[in-house]
């Protein structure tokens, strides 16, 4: 029999109506799955958090407390299930993957767009199909189950906030697909590529997450890069096929410097389909000292700066491992 382990921190999934909107109630969660037909041949175990979140509240410390509760108990389970809120779970998902090193056994993190008390709830299709994707010896990865599908969850990103269909992976097909038959695309699939499980424990760094727009807001980047001290690493969510405004010297100035301090800056596009390229002269960034994130979604590329700088590497090594794709982030 499978012991499947599940680790609920919060989100619309526990949570129910009050008259202060959805709010998460502690207890609801477990009350509400206790009514749920066993799985055939799973055994599943359920810890409830304390400190119960809408992932809106989400920070490095809860990710910190995820990671430590897999490593605690890695050896005594054959996958985990990671209940969580859908606003930051694509967030959530990518730092998972990164953080968990050497993982061997799947953790698959979903939720739900309607609560479970709620008679119209995803949340519980979405909790079956996450347990039976938690069984499958041969996922060596974290995935994200929403809407039928199986993702790689560090390629996922929230995309409608009243469907079902919340998240998608336009640049990675799905790792399964739940209809009437489950369609394991195995050969999608990530071989466990470490010998031993060693997950990296997120620190408390100072990245940048900066969306380009035309007018006041460009030159709201250049002053914030001017200024900002004690930043390790900048995410820069450019146009299209990474293109931006060369003719703005103030812009131009501001990477420059920054990038000539030590701090890593990575260029990915705000289009949700696609990657950037240098096809445009003003996607040619290499001079200005900026890394190509490829086709790395923003939250990818923000969780990989976050473990890499939490690992303490230095900046040459950190642009080094950006292009290459350490756990199935960016196609090469």
């Amino acid at each position: 029999m499978k012991k499947i382990l599940i680790l609920y921190t919060g989100g619309t999934a526990g949570m129910d109506y009050t008259d202060q909107g959805l709010r998460v109630i502690p207890n609801l969660f477990q009350s509400q799955i206790q009514t749920l037909d066993p799985v055939m041949d799973v055994s599943l175990n359920l810890i409830e958090y304390e400190d119960l979140i809408d992932s809106s509240d989400i920070n490095f410390t809860h990710w910190v407390k995820i990671i430590t509760d897999i490593k605690t108990h890695y050896d005594k389970y054959d996958g985990f299930v990671v209940i969580h809120g859908t606003d930051t779970m694509a967030y959530t998902a990518s730092i998972l993957a990164f953080a968990l090193r050497g993982l061997s056994k799947p953790v698959i993190i979903t939720g739900a767009q309607l609560p479970l008390v709620h008679r119209r709830s995803d949340g519980w299709g979405n909790l079956i199909d996450a347990i039976y994707a938690a069984t499958q010896d041969e996922l060596h990865e974290v995935a994200l189950a929403f809407n039928h599908n199986l993702y790689r969850g560090c390629r996922t990103q929230k995309i409608s906030t009243n469907r079902f269909l919340g998240f998608d992976s336009v640049d990675e097909e799905p790792l399964a697909e739940f209809g009437i038959d489950i369609m394991w695309h195995k050969r999608r699939w990530r071989e466990a590529n470490y010998k031993t499980f060693s997950p990296i424990i997120p620190q408390d760094v100072n990245i940048l997450n900066l969306v380009l727009s035309p007018g006041f807001t460009t030159s709201f980047i250049a002053d914030t890069l001017q200024k900002t001290n004690n930043i390790h690493a900048v995410v820069f969510q450019t146009y299209g096929s990474g293109t931006i405004p060369m003719r703005d010297t103030h812009l131009t100035d501001a990477i420059k410097n920054i990038t000539k301090r030590g701090v890593v800056v990575v260029s990915v596009t705000q289009v949700i389909e696609g990657r950037i390229s240098s096809d445009y002269s003003n996607s040619k960034l290499s001079h200005l000292g900026v890394v190509g994130g490829c086709d790395m979604t923003p939250e990818a590329a923000l969780a990989k700066l976050w473990i890499l700088c939490s690992m303490g590497l230095s900046p040459e090594r950190i642009k080094y491992e950006i292009g290459n794709s350490l756990v199935g982030e960016l196609t090469i």
